[in-house]
């Protein structure tokens, strides 16, 4: 580790409990997506970064119309650009989200409360994934204010967005689109112990039946939209038991699944159900055909049925994410965040590099065609971390070492001011 690296580790050390303070104060603001009401917490960061000493700091408020499209309430992003040398030469995105799910029950502490209990901080987001925000935001501060001698040259963009709960699209999506960011490499929300160089895609379809409802006491008059959609779910927990053939070849990826996560129906205990309604998940492999896939589902559905007569079937495809990567584990950028890792993470080895079988914001920029890694504050498994679920915490020694491993990769990136 050459002078400047020390350099930008002891900076890190310097002004972590000020880096965990800024971390606090962003999960104590809620910013639960469903119900999306986003634009809050947006503006409470643009200050807070405005107050970090970042200079160019721009709240980009998203149509009114468009959040409702998207089932939201409110949404802004928040830009950073920050400019080293003449600007000129290579740059960087680092896109986090602050939008998180709902708690939920079974918690032990406030889940806004941002609590630190015995070297753990706890509370909604945290992990997932209000803690890459603040890594991200004092990396870049490192490499401004830590006295590196060497001249960097390129530009850093924070993208930090509030709709990866809903897919991403009027977050990073957008601001690649309209061309707000364009960046030649991007690093995105992850965890501390792995390079995610890949993740899986993921449709979601809205599957509604409607017979005609009947009183209780005479059945044989109506036509029953629970029995049929009954037909469905076993039909697709047949196919479901398919999927397991499909191996992935990507490590940390196994193979395609199929969750029925919702279902309502019914007017009351004595009437015969005139309409049904399930939502489902279908995580994609990388790789996999989702055309195929999407006719695939469509046609257990639809021979679930065939033979019921009365019966009313809509089919509502409501979600397309595409997977991401894999990205080739001998690009540039891992290879820099690979040796950063090791150089800070003594003794633990070698960085792993692997997929998740979840999907994430990621795959916006892979889809534009830019190098792309998932890397951030988190342990081994999201399951660790109780992300989605009760208690969410991260380590605070994983936000202090990320820290330092993304502050000396962007100055590997940016030291000779070229796109590799």
């Amino acid at each position: 580790m050459n002078q400047d690296k020390e350099r930008l580790v002891r900076w890190i050390e310097e002004h972590q409990s000020e880096m965990i303070d800024f971390l606090k104060r962003i999960v104590q603001v809620p910013s639960d997506n469903p119900a999306g009401d986003c634009y809050p917490i947006a503006a409470f960061l643009q200050e807070q970064l405005q107050e970090l000493g970042f200079e160019e700091v721009s709240l980009l408020e998203v149509d009114r119309e468009e959040v409702k499209a998207a089932g939201m309430i409110s949404l802004a992003n928040v830009l950073s650009r920050t400019e080293f040398g003449n600007g000129e030469g290579t740059c960087v995105a680092l896109n986090a989200h602050g939008d998180v799910v709902p708690p939920g029950l079974g918690w032990s502490v406030d889940p806004y409360g941002g609590e630190i209990i015995k070297g753990k901080m706890y509370g909604r987001g945290v992990a997932v994934s209000k803690s890459d925000i603040a890594a991200y935001s004092y990396a870049v501060l490192a490499l401004k204010d830590a006295g590196i001698s060497q001249q960097l040259q390129g530009k850093i963009d924070l993208a930090f967005t509030f709709d990866e709960e809903t897919g991403g699209e009027l977050g990073p999506r957008r601001l690649l689109e309209q061309g707000t960011i364009s960046p030649d490499m991007a690093i995105a929300a992850g965890f501390t112990y792995s390079a995610v160089n890949a993740h899986n895609g993921c449709l979601h379809f809205e599957v509604k039946t409607t017979g005609k409802s009947a009183h209780a006491a005479l059945p044989q008059t109506g036509i029953d939209a629970l029995e049929a959609t009954t037909k469905i779910l076993n039909g697709l927990y047949e196919y479901r038991q398919t999927l397991a053939a499909k191996k992935s070849s990507v490590p940390g990826i196994d193979h395609p699944t199929l969750v029925i996560g919702l279902i309502s129906g019914g007017i009351n205990t004595n009437v015969v159900p005139d309409q049904c309604t399930i939502r489902v998940d279908r995580r994609l492999i990388p790789g996999e055909d989702a055309a195929q896939a999407e006719a695939e589902f469509r046609k257990v559905v639809e021979e679930a049925v065939q033979a019921t007569e009365g019966i009313k079937l809509e089919i509502r495809k409501i979600l397309h994410a595409e997977s991401f990567g894999p990205v080739p584990e001998n690009s540039p950028l891992i290879a820099a965040l690979s040796s950063n890792w090791q150089s800070i993470m003594k003794g633990k080895g070698e960085l792993a590099i692997n997929g998740v079988p979840i999907y994430a914001d990621a795959r916006h920029f892979y889809e534009k065609g830019i190098p792309t890694i998932m890397f951030g504050v988190g342990p081994k498994r999201l399951e660790d971390a109780n992300g989605h679920r009760a208690d969410e915490n991260i380590r605070l020694e994983d936000l202090v070492d990320a820290t330092k491993i993304i502050a000396c990769t962007l100055y590997d990136l940016l030291g000779e001011g070229r796109v590799n």
